[in-house]
């Protein structure tokens, strides 16, 4: 079947605990020379079975499949895929006409650490972050064709910028199942042009749904500012919501031009929205207290924990720019996607922008990613969206 993994002596604690990978300090040796991508079983020093994975040089060396000792085919596929299913189904947003935008796997928060599958109407982005999801990428393919059926028109590999440099696996992206289909899709009712081909991620911030449908309660009479709006998902759900005027902002001509094809989609010739294309922190430094609502969501500042204290204090300076220029009893959306900084760290950045800002801060939520992006309880590294609403005085 596939080659055996031993763990060193005492290290295979963290699996006893289902925690879905082995690192490479914890490995003694492997029965043969498994090629990256390739499933191995783990045992444990004293050759007990403990879970079967994927195989890949580097820190994270396996990846847990299933802590059964089983085969990874077909069958294998469709039943985990069928289970994710289960799932949105539950959550209402699988097989609605009112939402055709929804992640169906999220890593590890599924169960299958390294693969992530948006869904747009009916067609499935299919992103592969480790060798071995990247190797299997057109049985996955199948099987996802198989659960969904008539569902999927097409399925778009996009894994060009998500898989380690150093495997050379010569990765391209392109359509493993049909062509190019509508590159609109709905969420909560509002359409959204979809660019998985050129697009961040796999084309848009799944992510944000419950966080921009807040900011749309929030939004009535407001001035609002959507700051990195790339496609302008917050934007769109502030006109919904009754906003005064929205401005949106985005160092990328590309984005700004996405989010006034989805403002016009849903809002034709409305004269209350603005997009520009300009630096996030020079936009805040120049800009008067013209608001009563900014939404501050930029990219990753830490994508690897060396990098966190230099986050920090880009967070810092973020936020307290924001709050030195919110209009009296205005509102502050502010959220961190660095998997790197903790929920404690980011507050802590956050109160210290509003002492600098010398403002009184009121903590009204906390936010966090969608619901169809789950935490696994054995991988609480999985929770790496956090958000804060502020009341300021």
């Amino acid at each position: 079947m596939y080659k055996n993994l031993y763990l060193k002596k005492g290290k295979d604690e963290s699996l006893r605990r289902y925690h879905p990978w082995v690192f490479s300090g914890a490995v003694h040796h492997i029965d043969g020379q498994p090629a990256e991508g390739e499933c191995v079983r783990i045992l444990s020093a004293e050759g007990d079975f403990i879970a079967v994975g994927h195989w890949q040089i580097g820190s994270i060396a396996v990846r847990v499949l299933s802590f059964d000792d089983e085969k990874i085919d077909a069958a294998f596929w469709q039943r985990k895929l069928r289970l994710a299913l289960d799932l949105r189904l539950a959550l209402g947003l699988a097989g609605s006409e009112r939402n055709t935008i929804y992640r169906l796997v999220h890593g590890e928060g599924d169960n299958l650490p390294g693969l992530v599958i948006d869904i747009y109407g009916r067609t499935a982005v299919l992103q592969a972050h480790s060798v071995g999801m990247h190797v299997c990428r057109q049985e996955i393919a199948d099987a996802l064709k198989a659960v969904l059926g008539d569902e999927l028109e097409s399925i778009y590999y996009k894994s060009e910028t998500t898989l380690p440099f150093k495997a050379s696996l010569g990765q391209e992206d392109g359509f493993l199942l049909g062509s190019p289909t509508d590159s609109v899709a709905v969420e909560n009712g509002l359409s959204f042009h979809i660019d998985w081909l050129k697009g961040q991620k796999t084309g848009f911030f799944v992510d944000q749904r419950e966080n921009r449908s807040l900011v749309e309660n929030y939004s009535h009479g407001r001035s609002v500012l959507n700051m990195f709006c790339y496609t302008g998902g917050f934007s769109v759900y502030a006109m919904r919501g009754g906003a005064k005027l929205v401005h949106s902002v985005d160092s990328s001509s590309r984005a700004i031009d996405l989010v006034n094809a989805n403002v016009e989609l849903n809002f034709p010739s409305d004269p209350r929205h603005q997009a520009f294309a300009q630096d996030a922190f020079g936009f805040l430094g120049s800009m008067g207290s013209d608001y009563d609502l900014i939404i501050l969501d930029p990219p990753a500042f830490a994508k690897h924990r060396d990098n966190v204290r230099q986050a920090l204090h880009g967070y810092t300076k973020l936020n307290a720019r924001a709050l030195a220029k919110l209009q009296k009893g205005g509102l502050l959306f502010t959220f961190s996607c660095s998997q790197a900084v903790s929920k404690e760290q980011f507050r802590m950045a956050v109160f210290t922008a509003a002492t600098l800002a010398k403002r009184q801060v009121r903590i009204l939520h906390q936010l966090h990613q969608s619901p169809d992006h789950p935490v696994n309880i054995y991988h609480p590294e999985g929770e790496y969206l956090k958000g804060l609403v502020l009341y300021v005085e």
